[in-house]
This record gives C-alpha cells, sequence and structure tokens, in this order.
C-alpha cells in the first residue's frame, strides 16, 4: 500500500486546485498544501502533452532541494485541454468562455494532466489523458452552465463533476478524474515507483 511507503515522508501538494485537494484526500494520503504562484506560459512549439508536463515541472522547480530536506515529497500539475495541437486554457472571462465551449460542441477533445513528483534528490513527470466527447450544447445551455457554474479557473472553461458534465458529456475514453484534473490511478502507481 502506498500509505506503507509514505509513512517516512511528508507528503506536499502545490496546487491551488480545490479539485486536487479533494481527489488526493480521497485517495487516503497525508497531506499539505503549499503553493508558489508561478506564471502558467509554455513555449508554443510544445505539443499539449509537453506543455502540460512543462507546466508542472515549471510549478515543482520554484521549491529548491534544500526546501524538501530531509523527507518531503511535492506533487505539482497542470491540466491543459487539446483540440488537436490547439491548447485551450482557461477562460479570460464569459466572452471567452463561450468561444471555447463552442469549440468543445458536437467534438472531441484531449485533457492532459502532467504531474511533477519532486524530492530533495529526484525528479519524475509524466502524464496522462483521457478523450472526452461532448454533445452539441445550445447557446442557451452554454450560457446557462457559464451564468451558474462559473468555470474561469478551470482549463477548458469546464469542469466534469458539474452540470455540463451530466448533461453534456457523451463517452470519455480514459480517466474520469484525469479530466477533474488528477489522474489518481496513475499518480498511486507512480508515487510507488517513485519511493521504491
Amino acid at each position: 500500500m502506498l500509505s506503507n511507503f509514505l509513512k517516512d515522508y511528508k507528503l506536499i501538494l502545490a496546487s491551488n486546485s480545490p479539485r486536487r485537494r479533494l481527489l488526493l484526500s480521497e485517495m487516503g494520503l497525508d497531506f499539505e498544501l503549499m503553493v508558489r504562484e508561478i506564471e502558467e506560459v509554455f513555449p508554443q512549439e510544445l505539443n499539449p502533452e509537453e506543455a502540460a508536463i512543462y507546466l508542472a515541472k515549471n510549478k515543482a522547480s520554484a521549491f529548491k532541494a534544500e526546501e524538501l530536506l530531509p523527507n518531503k515529497i511535492i506533487i505539482t500539475a497542470d491540466t491543459v485541454v487539446a483540440l488537436g495541437d490547439l491548447i485551450l486554457g482557461k477562460p479570460e472571462d464569459k466572452k471567452d468562455a463561450v468561444k471555447i465551449l463552442e469549440s468543445l460542441s458536437a467534438r472531441s477533445h484531449d485533457v492532459i494532466t502532467g504531474i511533477c513528483i519532486k524530492s530533495a534528490n529526484k525528479t519524475h513527470a509524466f502524464a496522462a489523458s483521457t478523450k472526452v466527447y461532448f454533445k452539441e450544447l445550445s447557446s442557451e445551455e452554454i450560457e446557462f452552465y457559464i451564468d451558474n457554474f462559473k468555470p474561469y479557473d478551470k482549463a477548458g472553461a469546464y469542469g466534469i463533476q458539474e452540470w455540463i458534465g451530466h448533461v453534456a458529456i457523451e463517452r470519455i475514453e480514459g480517466s474520469y478524474f484525469n479530466v477533474m484534473g488528477l489522474p489518481t490511478h496513475v499518480l498511486y502507481e507512480e508515487l510507488m515507483r517513485f519511493l521504491k
């Protein structure tokens, strides 16, 4: 069990996301929050998976090795939504949220979460991807969702766990929790490997 491997470590989640906090706690793991603000920008030539990993590693690099001594392990993550090679970030305002959701309507897209695990002496980064299929969304549905759920803190302008996920997502291929922001099953396995 992962909790046995972690008994000699202090786990730190470096994320402002309430969804990531919830998912990590639902994995039965004890952790502290420690967040460093970084600018979430990446080189434009990166593909979506590379961008997600780059951002997660960049968040982890805000923590110096000596801060993690003697036994701290930090987890950082970043989720991007991709329509082909076009990366959709968090909407800047309502107009941007409408535009993003219109672009996702009646199409499939990929949700990619990059994760970085870092201790004082090693760093490991990886990504998980989920394909999401949206039904066609009416302008009324888009307006209702944005007005009632304010998806401005979410890549792709939606949360699968919210109203839109119940009524607009036809199916997914991959992890539901990845779409929420943390592919828990992959993180569990990668943490086990990291600690061995």
